[in-house]
């Protein structure tokens, strides 16, 4: 395991050794802030050189958001067929152009750094020569101490080991256990801020259960593995989480995922400057387009539609096949006559309409002519 990570002890030791001679300039070279302000120099250059990559994350997570509802239908119509959801969810990945694990990139990434940061601590806590360190510079920073910790000791080392590198055991535990709750506090707000500020509030989805969760357990993994670091991995720790702090900040100020909380407090600070109309004009753009290739698509039948033939007619034939409320047959006689001037020839048809007005005008005449005789009297009846 030594040999495969050689180079990266290599990397990081050359890197300390670099600023630590930088910083001798300011403080002694032998002082924990000499050795303390180059380990957070080294999270400096490796978290600028993975910004490529923390870009990647912050656009794999905003289109694993947006594919969450997807997912779950997914999931609920293949919940029996492990396979086939499957492939499923790598073919929705492929059509999206999503890569689950470039949200990961950055934690992988710096995972390497991190082991080999450690290795390197824990040679000069057994004063043993690592990477480009000499012996001169092992012993150096053996006995540098940050608030009276040294920067190679632990929160579970004994009184001994602490003692014989002249410092107490209460210095080191009280000052890993003051990095401990910092480096969580950290976590901490990085997730709640996420949470809160920064995820789309018009799609619901398990991913906000998610970071909730990862929103108390994170803390808790600070405190439990934390007491087996050294003083600097802490350093490199708490370094680390708040320089993810103030970029996550930086992201949500600037570039807040749409639909966040975040999102609508940037249009109302771009409405005040007067920069927003161009902005909204575009967005309004965008989203005609959209709406308008959504009602042009073509609505897919179902596969019993297919089966039995019907699915979605044209509106013309839908139109030309419903039946007409003036197709209805007339009651009080008159229906017969009606179905036969239907059933006539166009000129017919004119005629029988045409006489229809005639005839009622008659019939009334002749009810009007009855009502006007006379009735029989009993004498005449008689």
């Amino acid at each position: 395991m030594n040999s495969i990570l050689s180079p990266l002890y290599i990397a990081v030791s050359w890197i300390v050794v670099q600023f630590h001679s930088l910083y001798s300039l300011v403080f002694d070279e032998d002082s924990g802030w000499a050795w303390g302000l180059s380990i957070f120099s080294l999270v400096v250059v490796i978290r600028i050189a993975l910004i490529p990559l923390f870009v990647k994350q912050i656009k794999a997570t905003r289109n694993m958001q947006a594919l969450q509802p997807r997912m779950k239908k997914i999931q609920e119509r293949y919940k029996n067929d492990r396979q086939r959801q499957s492939e499923e969810m790598m073919k929705l990945y492929k059509e999206t152009g999503t890569n689950p694990l470039a949200s990961c990139l950055p934690i992988l990434a710096q995972s390497p750094f991190f082991i080999a940061l450690f290795q390197v601590l824990n040679h000069i806590a057994s004063d043993k020569v690592v990477g480009v360190l000499n012996r001169d510079q092992v012993e150096s920073a053996r006995e540098a101490t940050i608030f009276g910790a040294p920067i190679a000791t632990r929160f579970m080392d004994s009184a001994s080991q602490v003692a014989e590198l002249g410092a107490s055991q209460a210095n080191v535990r009280i000052v890993t256990v003051i990095m401990i709750v910092l480096m969580s506090a950290s976590q901490f707000f990085t997730q709640r801020q996420l949470m809160t500020k920064n995820v789309d509030l018009t799609v619901k989805t398990p991913f906000m259960n998610q970071q909730k969760m990862l929103m108390y357990i994170f803390p808790i993994m600070f405190a439990v593995f934390g007491v087996n670091f050294p003083v600097g991995v802490l350093i490199y720790w708490l370094t680390t989480n708040v320089w993810t702090l103030g970029q996550q900040m930086y992201v949500i100020t600037r570039n807040p995922t749409p639909g966040s909380l975040a999102f609508q407090q940037r249009q109302e600070r771009l409405r005040k400057k007067g920069k927003l109309p161009q902005e909204e004009e575009e967005a309004a753009k965008k989203s005609a387009e959209a709406t308008r290739t959504v009602r042009n698509q073509r609505k897919r039948q179902t596969r019993s539609q297919r089966q039995s033939g019907t699915g979605a007619q044209p509106a013309k034939k839908q139109a030309a096949s419903a039946p007409s409320r003036l197709d209805k047959p007339q009651q009080n006689g008159k229906s017969g006559g009606d179905q036969a001037s239907q059933n006539g020839q166009n000129g017919q048809a004119r005629s029988s309409e045409g006489s229809q007005p005639q005839k009622k005008q008659r019939g009334q005449q002749a009810k009007k002519s009855q009502a006007r005789k006379p009735k029989p009297s009993a004498k005449s009846k008689k």
